[in-house]
């Protein structure tokens, strides 16, 4: 099936019961057994809900998956990825990465004895010297946020795996519309749901697509009395989302299910608009420099092409002039909503040094570029030439 017939039928199935066109909203937290241990497949609403059921298996179709697991947030599902690492190993991140994920690197997991090299992963040099015996673990963002840096997936996997390492590429930014990284190497695909998956800024939820793979040496950790040690990626994953329990409910799950259902028009839109913005912010006398993977300026646009089969509602500039002028100009937009978050069918601007990315120390975010006249874009659907006046106005402004 084409990618819009998948968002509508994949995995999705009339209920067996009614013949309910719609995935019913399963709110129960159990379910009944006919004797001890025999049961209809699921038993406790963390362990499984046939609401999520639905949702993994048509997410894991969108994908290219061959499993997919579902959190409470994105940044849950990150935690279930570190939770399969042990004190002493060591993981190479993207120097550009998402503030949360930073935090919960560098504040969380290295308390837990886990070592982090941050890394630009344009540089395949880099990438090669930072590996050491200890590494499990490879994970980036492509494009980056916010800095927008496209990442070559395919060559930073291929590395990884030379050197017997996890990949992860968190997929957020593009959604499995335009960019599939299982198809291009990645052990892993992470999506904060919260975004372009749900689209309708009403669900906070996070997602793991699997390209499940024999797993070498399970470790002590693993061997349970009552379970025998997982030897999978996706039994470990699976495991650990019982365990800790970080599981959504199946509301939100019907709620992006029912979101899904319009993905395909709503990133083409998306991309659309964010095409029209990019060419007039990059000649607007007030803005610099415009970050945006479908300008010929990008100097990623080449492996953008390559990579993904569009460039997505997400884009960062910079305004001329500093902090005074970046938050004029953000007091004065109207259409535009000045707001943490992003791939709501709303368009929504924000500020990364002080929002999204204050949690990255200020001399590492000045390292990577997040200055104080950078702002970042998340276009949505709503009438390009509207969108184009509202930025007009506030720049005029700034």
């Amino acid at each position: 099936m084409d990618f819009e017939t998948k968002v509508i039928h994949a995995g999705v199935e009339p209920d067996p019961l009614t013949g309910a066109v719609m995935t019913p909203i399963y709110q129960t937290s159990t379910y009944a057994q006919e004797s001890p241990g025999h049961h209809r497949g699921y038993e406790y609403s963390r362990t499984d809900n046939p609401t999520r059921t639905v949702l993994q298996t048509q997410l894991a179709e969108l994908e290219s998956a061959t499993h997919t697991l579902v959190f409470s947030s994105g940044l849950a599902s990150i935690d279930a990825v570190l939770n399969l690492l042990q004190a002493g190993d060591h993981v190479i991140a993207g120097d550009d990465l998402y503030g949360g994920t930073y935090r919960v690197f560098d504040k969380v997991a290295a308390h837990r004895g886990i070592a982090f090299s941050f890394v630009d992963l344009r540089d395949e040099a880099k990438l090669r010297q930072a590996f050491t015996q200890s590494t499990k673990l490879v994970w980036f963002e492509s494009p980056t946020n916010p800095m927008m840096n496209v990442i070559d997936i395919r060559s930073v996997t291929q590395i990884a795996r030379e050197h017997g390492a996890l990949s992860a590429v968190d997929n957020t930014f593009m959604s499995p519309y335009f960019q599939r990284p299982l198809e291009l190497g990645a052990d892993i695909s992470m999506h904060s749901m919260t975004k372009y998956l749900n689209g309708h800024s009403d669900v906070v939820m996070g997602a793991l697509m699997i390209r499940d793979k024999e797993m070498k040496s399970p470790r002590k950790v693993w061997s349970d009395p009552d379970f025998s040690a997982p030897k999978t990626l996706y039994a470990r994953l699976k495991f650990l989302q019982n365990a800790i329990g970080a599981t959504p409910g199946p509301f939100d799950c019907f709620l992006v299910l029912r979101g899904i259902k319009t993905l395909a028009v709503r990133m083409q839109r998306h991309a659309e608009n964010a095409g029209h913005i990019a060419r007039f912010l990059e000649s607007h006398p007030k803005v610099e420099r415009v970050l945006y993977p479908g300008l010929e300026s990008h100097p990623g646009h080449a492996i953008a092409e390559r990579q993904t089969s569009g460039f997505g509602g997400m884009m960062t500039f910079f305004i001329r002039g500093g902090l005074p002028e970046a938050r004029k100009f953000l007091e004065n937009v109207k259409l535009f909503t000045l707001a943490e978050s992003l791939g709501g069918v709303e368009s929504l601007i924000e500020h990364p040094a002080i929002m999204t990315h204050a949690s990255i120390p200020a001399e590492k975010r000045r390292e990577i570029g997040i200055l104080d006249n950078l702002v970042r874009v998340s276009v949505g659907i709503e009438s390009a030439n509207d969108l184009i006046a509202d930025l007009d106005q506030a720049l005029a402004k700034a």
